[in-house]
């Protein structure tokens, strides 16, 4: 993973964040989050995937069905958000639809997704922090503008 700030203004700054072949996606970002100290962000991403998982929040199981796409895939579109969550570490929220070689489409919450060829992803930081926290009720954890 390469990155690089190109912009940092009142307190924003935004990078772009080059990820490498065979680099898992989502583990790399929460890695970049926290190594970087950002606790609130936007960011968006397109790229491809050799093999990625994305997920369909179950209401009634309160948790994620997976959903394999287990051949090469286009990232037409990411786009998320990095909040802290309740134990004070960078959270991801990545939302991804993938683009097959038959031109059909799968897309979701990004659970994993393993780089190839790249990754171009840009971050872009909010001067305001962020917490996400879990909710009990529904069994994840979503941005609480109120902490």
């Amino acid at each position: 993973m390469k990155s690089k700030l190109v912009a940092e203004t009142s307190g924003q700054r935004t990078f772009v964040v080059v990820l490498d072949p065979g680099e898992e996606a989502f583990a790399a970002l929460s890695a970049f989050a926290a190594q970087k100290g950002i606790a609130g962000a936007s960011l968006t991403a397109i790229g491809a995937f050799e093999k990625a998982t994305v997920g369909w929040f179950d209401f009634g199981s309160k948790s994620y069905r997976k959903i394999p796409v287990g051949e090469q895939c286009e990232v037409l579109s990411a786009i998320g958000d990095i909040a802290v969550d309740d134990s004070g570490k960078a959270s991801l929220h990545v939302h991804a639809v993938l683009g097959l070689s038959d031109g059909s489409t799968r897309g979701g919450h990004l659970v994993e997704g393993i780089v190839r060829p790249t990754l171009e992803v840009t971050v872009t930081e909010s001067p305001i922090h962020l917490r996400r926290t879990k909710r009990p009720g529904l069994g994840i954890a979503l941005i609480d503008l109120g902490a």
